[in-house]
């Protein structure tokens, strides 16, 4: 692989219009975005306009209702687009206080999606914040309940390092203990305490508190193939996109 940075296009919502945002992120020198579930919704309207400006979709995000209701539609996006990793973002919000039975459950649909999704070649996994580290079983967390209940499946990980580190984990101990799953990063950085509080506390990345340089050659260690940029509430979208790059850039060579 040449180029595995890659940015998620969530970071750059607020600027609402598509054609802008891939605008943004190829002027900031990105060669590879990770879409949303939106995108897949239009992948035949966006698919040109990455290909117009030179850049490639090479994952995304995909709701679990969309995987539960429309999985033919969402392969045949993937397919549209042209990538094969495909990541569920988040639970929906009224799930996230589920008891350990519920986690498990939810590890053994996204078990069954995945196997059923890598039948037709593409890889799903599940995309972390900090709320699956809540203890729902003696000491067992959301996290751990979910990936037990996918045992055998071939569900993914896309390793959030910053969520980990915001809900006190550590992210290396958490990327070691499941490396097997691990296919891709988000590269998101938190600002020191105190700062940056407009953003939610949330940094560029290289800004903030989290040793990128340790962390970046981490992630390729247990098996990031795709390191994502993002971050959630940018106060100027394109200058963090671009900061961030540059930041990587200078520690990935």
């Amino acid at each position: 692989m040449s180029d595995p940075i890659s940015i998620q296009l969530y970071t750059l919502r607020t600027l609402g219009d598509v054609d802008l945002i891939l605008d943004t992120v190829a002027a900031a020198g990105y060669k590879n975005v990770e879409g949303i579930g939106s995108h897949l919704d239009d992948a035949a309207v966006v698919a040109p306009k990455l290909k117009a400006r030179g850049l490639s979709m090479t994952s995304s995000h995909v709701g679990l209702v969309a995987l539960r209701e429309r999985p033919d539609a969402v392969i045949a996006a993937c397919r549209t687009l042209g990538f094969t990793d495909l990541y569920m973002p988040a639970v929906p919000p009224e799930m996230r206080g589920m008891d350990a039975a519920g986690w498990r459950a939810v590890g053994k649909e996204l078990a069954s999606i995945s196997d059923r999704f890598m039948s037709d070649g593409i890889s799903l996994g599940y995309h972390n914040h900090h709320w699956e580290l809540d203890k729902k079983e003696g000491e067992v967390t959301a996290l751990e309940l979910l990936f037990e209940a996918a045992a055998g499946s071939g569900l993914k990980w896309q390793v959030d390092v910053a969520w980990l580190a915001r809900g006190g984990a550590n992210p290396k101990e958490w990327m070691n203990r499941y490396t097997n799953r691990i296919t891709a990063a988000h590269v998101k950085d938190i600002a020191p305490e105190g700062q940056n509080l407009d953003q939610d506390g949330w940094a560029d990345v290289g800004s903030g508190v989290l040793d990128w340089r340790d962390l970046w050659k981490a992630c390729q260690f247990y098996g990031a193939r795709w390191m994502v940029v993002e971050h959630d509430k940018p106060a100027d979208p394109g200058a963090s996109a671009r900061n961030s790059l540059n930041f990587l850039r200078g520690i990935a060579g």
